[in-house]
């Protein structure tokens, strides 16, 4: 008997109808997890995490992140290697939790990969407009910006714009580039990832002789008598908030069905692009805090910001980070299509979505109208809503997400310990656990307002759990038993 079993579920559409195309292979993938990562984190992100909680110390809590996706990303490459299927943690927990929780965390997926895409196409816009701003071009405020955002008061309020039309546009090319096809689109996307990390190597390698350590002093500010506010508490919050940075790894384990040899390697495109994002991460926000005191951080641009104020010696650095930041960002919007319209697919195959979201086009071997779907529904999120008021709702529903698959491969390891396993994650009994509990307490430090719009979220989400997923979803296709 084979250890994992792939039981035939109903469906209306044929299995030939499903198949997507396997066409990429580990570069590609550890090129589509860097793309996904860097970009908001890194470019937007750091900053306000060091200005409002952690000073120097945010480089502890890009650390704290690290872990937890590192014991979250061990946990992910021993189930990807088993079940090489498309919906990333959605798969995994159907075929271990059942299929409520499978409902419950493809519900939470969509808040990292739909909403995160829009939020980041939001912050997007802002570095595009600067660089038309430097080639002397303006777009009237009406069509540039969020028609909502916050007040003072962490209330929603009308700014007068009417739409983030860059923001929708973005999202609306990038869908149709996916709609193409995996390989093309993989191209792309290691191409724009080769160009965004060079320059952040250029800053890094530029900005670090001008490291001022009197700036990284006192490393860790005392807290100021409120949780979250410096101190060991604000560590915690800034890594709660940096662990947006890091949202997009796991994007790898959804490209499962479209990669040549998944057992192999989806674990490296996971880990690889896990390692090569936190060193980067780790050092920039190092210059960053290093080139300039942490309380001036708290702007949209941080990044040229810092080295900006380092002074005309780096001035030429300046326009090419606006650049690195315009296709940071681009390519975590083109990675949270991509895996959200694969989860969606998912989804679909298993009847908790209508079969729609899993047609594939005969010449493209792409799910294009799921693709098209979701793209358009990020577009209109994107038109409407800024990067902070979805930031931290993503951030919550992924690190969920997250605690789900440790929890779910440690249940596999107690009914199947047997089963052939291509990658083991290793002291399972300690990585797991950790995993756990680091992501759980990033999720206790975020705000009381994150966890009402998570209820929020659920209950929506429940709603249509029990008004079609429930009565049209058929038992997973995927279950995990001892080898005979």
């Amino acid at each position: 008997m084979s250890d994992i079993t792939d039981l035939t579920q109903p469906n209306p559409v044929t299995a030939d109808e499903h198949d997507l195309k396997r066409v990429l292979g580990p570069v590609q993938l550890i090129l589509l997890g860097i793309g996904g990562v860097i970009g908001a984190g890194i470019f937007v992100i750091t900053g306000t995490a060091a200005a409002e909680h952690a000073g120097p110390a945010v480089l502890i809590s890009f650390v704290i992140a690290a872990l937890g996706c590192t014991f979250a990303g061990l946990c992910y490459a021993e189930f990807a290697a088993m079940i090489p299927e498309s919906g990333s943690a959605y798969t995994y927990s159907y075929a271990t939790l059942g299929r409520f929780m499978a409902w419950f965390i493809g519900w939470n997926l969509v808040l990292e990969y739909l909403v995160s895409g829009a939020a980041v196409a939001a912050g997007w816009s802002g570095y595009f407009q600067a660089l038309l701003a430097d080639m002397g071009m303006h777009l009237p405020a009406a069509i540039g910006n969020a028609p909502l955002t916050f007040n003072a008061g962490h209330q929603i309020v009308f700014t007068g714009a009417l739409i983030n039309l860059p923001a929708a546009g973005l999202i609306l090319v990038l869908t149709a580039l996916l709609t193409i096809g995996a390989r093309e689109s993989a191209s792309f996307n290691g191409l724009m990832v080769i160009i965004k990390v060079a320059i952040v190597l250029a800053v890094i390698v530029f900005c670090i002789p001008y490291v001022n350590f009197d700036n990284l002093t006192p490393f860790i500010p005392a807290n100021t008598g409120e949780y979250g506010q410096f101190g060991w508490s604000g560590i915690a919050a800034g890594a709660g908030m940096v662990f947006f940075a890091y949202i997009g790894f796991d994007a790898v384990s959804v490209a499962a069905q479209e990669t040549k040899n998944p057992q192999r390697d989806l674990p490296i495109g996971i880990l690889g692009s896990l390692l090569v994002c936190t060193i980067l991460y780790i050092l920039m926000a190092l210059v960053m805090t290093g080139v300039v005191s942490y309380t001036e951080l708290n702007v949209p641009n941080p990044v040229s910001f810092a080295v900006a104020a380092i002074g005309p010696q780096l001035a030429w650095l300046v326009p090419w980070i606006n650049v690195g930041a315009t296709l940071g960002l681009a390519t975590v919007v083109f990675v949270s299509i991509y895996g959200q319209s694969r989860i969606f697919y998912a989804m679909a195959r298993d009847g908790f979505l209508p079969p729609t979201f899993a047609a594939v086009h005969p010449q493209f071997k792409t799910p294009w109208r799921g693709t098209i779907i979701t793209g358009l529904l990020a577009a209109v999120l994107a038109a409407i809503f800024p990067l902070d008021i979805l930031g931290d709702l993503v951030s919550i529903g992924t690190l969920m997400a997250f605690i789900v698959v440790c929890v779910g491969t440690l249940i596999v390891r107690v009914r199947a310990p047997r089963a052939k396993r291509p990658f083991r994650t290793p002291f399972i009994w300690v990585v797991a656990p950790l995993g756990i509990l680091t992501c759980g307490y990033m999720m206790y430090s975020l705000s009381d307002d994150t966890w009402v719009r998570l209820a929020i979220w659920t209950v929506l989400g429940l709603a249509i759990y029990f008004a079609y997923g429930i009565r049209h979803a058929a038992p997973s296709k995927w279950t995990v038993t001892n080898e005979s």
